[in-house]
């Protein structure tokens, strides 16, 4: 275990989290902010770079585990993300639908801005946002992060802004 709030747990994912994953990456809703659900093989690949990350930076996007049940019910965690000329460190979050709007992504959240601050000894954490993901500034603004600046990416073909949530220590 990474982390523990007071109804989650967060911890490492591992290729037996590969059909809990599935539930979140290949939901059309769940991903709209991606243009859509990924395929078997699009979930693989963002497995094994969520497992390279803890190899290369000790940390990555994690399993979000209910404690209640003991399932897994999303990921959160904390990645270097690339922003215009940069890398930035990033908290991103991606939860199944059955568990929105109910304060977990903000709860997982919250934990890995106190991991970036206390444990990275961090300056500043974000989370890069696209323009129409309501659900997930409103997790950012939350956190405390407020829009520092905004920049279009280039994902499936198609121009997404993006705006940059940020807190500092």
């Amino acid at each position: 275990m990474i982390l523990e709030t007071e109804r989650l747990y967060l911890r490492e994912m591992d290729q037996p989290d590969f059909a809990s994953l599935c539930r979140i990456l290949k939901d059309d809703d769940a991903m709209y902010a991606y243009e859509g659900a990924f395929s078997d093989d699009e979930v693989r690949e963002w497995l094994d770079r969520q497992i390279a990350r803890y190899h290369k930076w000790g940390f990555g996007l994690w399993a979000v585990v209910l404690k209640e049940t003991n399932e897994m019910i999303g990921q959160c965690g904390l990645t270097m993300q690339n922003w215009k000329d940069g890398e930035v460190l990033e908290i991103g979050y991606l939860f199944e639908r059955e568990y929105w709007h109910k304060g977990y992504a903000t709860e997982a959240a919250q934990a890995c801005k106190k991991y970036a601050f206390e444990t990275l000894n961090a300056a500043e954490v974000c989370s890069i946002i696209r323009d129409t993901n309501i659900a997930s500034q409103n997790v950012a603004i939350r956190n405390g992060m407020t829009v520092k600046d905004k920049w279009t990416k280039h994902y499936r073909g198609m121009d997404m802004p993006h705006h940059r949530y940020v807190v500092y220590r």
